[in-house]
């Protein structure tokens, strides 16, 4: 017990200094003007041009678990590993309650007098919350309540309206929102309440995007790609390994390809009507694959780092990322699920989490609006399940993702280029080495001078000799 008070107390130090370490004059992101989709309608981008590369972490429990001072601590230590989306569950029960005991729901659905003199009331936290974002540049992404709960009945169309319209009347002039739809549900469940829920929020809120957050292993774009409020797809990949069924049969992919989330990507962006696309909830590191069983083995920092190239490299415009612990912020004196192994705090030093900035930095060091998922790139039969290789690419550059160092044949004439500069870059801590020039014109065979083994994972980046766009890599 000793223990744990002064890893609290030192937590709550850091974040005063923090604080006081924090100005008025630090850029956001939304200084570029609000989110909207790009023209090619495949990526975000603030108003003034400038690319948004989503790099979130699922906090869902936030509001309910943190109070002031660790809230402000997990934000900055967000903020530090370059997240720039945080997504939360806004209300997890009706009523929901915060740290402070506050109920989110004192008089129902009906808001009219939510806001109490000398009360710091649920709201209030939130509002902290979503303020303390904003001082770090962090997005919010407010998943409004969590699907099981309007299938079990606790929200109908009428309260989606009231709730949807006390929602975006109160947070739509707060630069840091995007909101979310469902919650970890299909779109066929209730579907006239979430259209309730969205529309109610749009009639109010003119300011910010929107998207549906679906059961795991489906996509959004199944029940809602045409829907006007939609603005991007989000997918769910899920917790599950390959062939891990359990014997529910919701799924929108073919059985033996759970863990391949390139291909919710690949089908979304397929679609007539293309909606830029994110997997949302991929498998969480340190939690038991299926979730159910505490003890099955455990996802890994490896698996998080190909769960989020595959996407990228497949056309997600961004990635999430979640750790067992952090998103429920497990602590002492409270109730866990899926059994976590530590508590939160001291989880923030755990590789995966700390490597998903490389991934951010790799894909914002080149034109990324132009980019495109290829994998033609990939010459000769690409492999399967692991041994599969991803490629995306630019009009000059390319980039190939290889999880286990399996030797490669890339076709270097999909770029422009008679010669072609070709690097290595490591996902666990951003090194880059450099390989040499080739001839651009060829298929080129690429192989690592490393054991052929999951997790031994590299990018390969060609870059066409005449352009110099590795020097934002190495600035870095």
């Amino acid at each position: 017990m000793k223990k744990i008070i002064i890893t609290l107390f030192s937590l709550i130090l850091l974040v005063n200094t923090t604080l006081r370490a924090e100005t008025k004059t630090a850029k956001h992101p939304w200084d570029n003007g609000k989110l909207k989709v790009s023209e090619n309608h495949r990526y975000l981008q603030h108003e003034n041009g400038t690319p948004f590369f989503w790099l979130g972490d699922t906090g869902w429990l936030l509001p309910e678990r943190l109070n002031r001072d660790e809230a402000e601590f997990y934000l900055t230590e967000c903020s530090k590993r370059g997240y720039n989306v945080v997504q939360v569950q806004t209300i997890d029960k009706v009523p929901s309650l915060n740290y402070y005991g506050q109920s989110s729901m004192p008089d129902g659905f009906n808001f009219k007098n939510i806001n109490k003199k000398d009360l710091y009331g649920y709201w209030d936290h939130m509002d902290f919350i979503i303020k303390a974002a904003e001082r770090k540049g962090i997005y919010i992404g407010m998943d409004c309540i969590w699907g099981g709960l309007v299938k079990d009945g606790l929200l109908s169309v009428k309260e989606a309206e009231a709730y949807g319209k006390f929602l975006g009347e109160r947070y739509k002039n707060s630069p840091n929102i995007i909101w979310f739809i469902g919650g970890d549900i299909r779109g066929d469940v209730k579907p006239e309440v979430w259209e309730a829920l969205a529309t109610s929020i749009k009639s109010v809120d003119k300011n910010h995007l929107m998207t549906y957050h679906p059961r795991g292993r489906t996509c959004s774009s199944t029940w809602f790609n045409n829907a006007s409020w939609l603005d991007f797809n989000m997918f769910q990949s899920g917790h599950r390994r390959y062939g891990q069924r359990k014997g529910d049969g919701d799924y929108t992919i073919a059985e033996n390809t759970e863990e391949d989330n390139w291909r919710y990507a690949e089908q979304a962006l397929s679609l007539a009507t293309v909606k830029p696309v994110i997997d949302g909830e991929p498998s969480y590191e340190d939690i038991p694959q299926g979730l159910h069983e505490a003890n099955e083995t455990r996802w890994t920092a490896n698996d998080v780092r190909r769960y989020a190239y595959w996407s990228v490299f497949a056309g997600s415009f961004g990635h999430t990322y979640g750790h067992n612990s952090i998103m429920q912020f497990y602590k002492p004196g409270v109730n866990a699920s899926f059994f976590p192994s530590r508590y939160w705090y001291d989880c923030l030093q755990d590789p995966g989490y700390n490597q998903m900035k490389y991934l951010k930095t790799l894909m914002l060091a080149f034109p990324f609006l132009e980019r495109v998922a290829d994998q033609s790139i990939i010459a000769g039969q690409n492999g399967e399940r692991y041994d599969r290789a991803v490629a995306t690419r630019g009009t000059d550059y390319l980039l190939a993702y290889n999880y286990t160092a399996r030797p490669m044949q890339i076709d270097l004439s999909k770029i422009s280029g008679a010669k072609k500069n070709c690097w290595w870059f490591n996902p666990k801590n951003g090194e880059l080495q450099f390989i040499g020039e080739f001839d651009g014109t060829k298929i080129t065979n690429f192989q690592l001078d490393i054991a052929y083994n999951a997790g031994n994972d590299r990018v390969l980046i060609a870059v066409d000799s005449a352009k110099d766009y590795i020097k934002n890599l190495q600035a870095k």
